[in-house]
């Protein structure tokens, strides 16, 4: 039985409200039929969410059973909370807010309203960083290391399409084919894997031999005729990704070139001389590492950034791998491992292997006010655990 508006009237003198003080369109609520809790969930979004919805586009909730679920747009991933109120929420389809009723009404009016479903708690989407670790993990279990010898027949298991990448991944489209160029991942036959490290730096050896053969200049390697004179070493495919990864494209008169890149091709070459050594020789390193580059090419620390870790407190003073991309996700994970693996870490160090933990509005420095303490070496600024760090 609906309510009228003479029961309203009446029920706002009991009240002692005045009439004239509300607004004259009146809503009475109903619950409908089987009315649960359960029966929706409510997500605040942003308006940078709402305008992505309202353009038409979707937003996906992913991740595997064993791991916390984030919501992505095309290109970016959120983080999805639980947000409790001490009101209840009520889901009421067709009910009208004040702005969206009319400017002047001369009567009252009582409009029905039935409730659809209710909660206490809603989603809260916050922006935070896609989690790409598993990608590559994923890409390296049957990695791309060439054509097979005769009579060999390559593996076609753990390979994967896009589609099944964004059904594992917990990151945006854009973010995994982003990180997918970022790892040199390759495509073969419409199946994205990994590339196998030594094969990889075959290629690398393929193009710079042929680029200080023709004496060509590296900022002007013709495509055509590379792939034509290293066709009967590698597939032409594998050759241009090659040169993909490891220079700029761009077109001269009809002709694409590519212009390979210094420090990625330095960067590839001491991650070739370190990958077997626990600790190398820091002196004795960088003289190997600049024979072994192009004559022409000049290497330098700064493109290990991220890659490697110089111990100078050391006698002598040693260099050995530590990559970014194989540190764990955790924030208190990452800082846990850090300090295991060294006590003290000067900023400009510690800074490189944590700058991607940062999330929107965060800074590095705020990250270590949290998980580090500071004090002074020898005058130098450095940070430890504020915690017992089990070794």
């Amino acid at each position: 039985m609906k309510i009228t508006l003479e029961e309203v009237q009446a029920t706002l003198q009991i009240a002692k409200l005045n009439e004239e003080d509300l607004n004259p369109t009146i809503h009475c609520l109903s619950f409908g039929e089987n009315v649960s809790s359960a029966d929706y969930c409510l997500m605040e979004l942003d308006d940078t969410l709402c305008k992505h919805i309202e353009a038409g586009q979707s937003l996906v909730i992913r991740g595997d059973k064993d791991e916390r679920a984030v919501l992505c747009s095309c290109d970016k991933t959120y983080d999805l909370r639980i947000a409790n109120t001490s009101n209840l929420l009520l889901f009421v389809p067709g009910c009208k807010t004040p702005d969206q009723l009319p400017i002047t009404q001369d009567r009252a009016c009582v409009v029905h309203a039935e409730i659809w479903g209710f909660c206490n708690s809603y989603w809260e989407p916050r922006k935070q960083r896609p989690k790409l670790k598993k990608l590559k993990k994923l890409l390296m279990e049957n990695p791309y290391a060439g054509v097979p010898l005769a009579g060999q027949e390559e593996s076609k298991e753990n390979r994967y399409t896009m589609q099944d990448l964004l059904e594992r991944i917990q990151a945006s489209e854009e973010e995994i084919k982003n990180h997918l160029v970022t790892i040199h991942a390759c495509q073969i036959d419409g199946c994205w894997c990994g590339l196998d490290f030594d094969y990889e730096m075959k290629l690398l050896s393929h193009v710079t031999q042929l680029v200080d053969s023709e004496s060509w200049s590296f900022n002007k390697v013709p495509l055509q005729t590379s792939l034509e004179e290293l066709a009967p070493l590698e597939p032409r495919e594998m050759i241009e990704h090659c040169l993909n990864c490891y220079g700029r494209r761009y077109t001269d008169k009809g002709e694409v070139f590519y212009a390979l890149h210094e420090d990625k091709v330095c960067r590839g070459l001491a991650l070739m001389l370190l990958q077997n050594a626990v600790k190398f020789n820091l002196k004795e390193f960088q003289e190997v590492w600049q024979q072994s580059v192009p004559e022409g090419m000049s290497t330098r620390l700064e493109q290990l950034k991220g890659v490697v870790l110089v111990d100078r407190a050391s006698s002598p003073e040693t260099i050995s791998l530590l990559k970014v991309e194989d540190l764990p996700e955790d924030t208190l994970e990452r800082f846990n491992l850090l300090f295991t693996l060294r006590e003290k870490w000067t900023e400009e160090d510690i800074t490189t292997y944590i700058q991607d933990l940062c999330g929107e509005k965060q800074t590095t420095g705020a990250l270590l006010t949290k998980f580090a303490r500071s004090s002074l070496q020898n005058g130098i600024k450095v940070f430890n655990s504020r915690r017992p760090v089990a070794t």
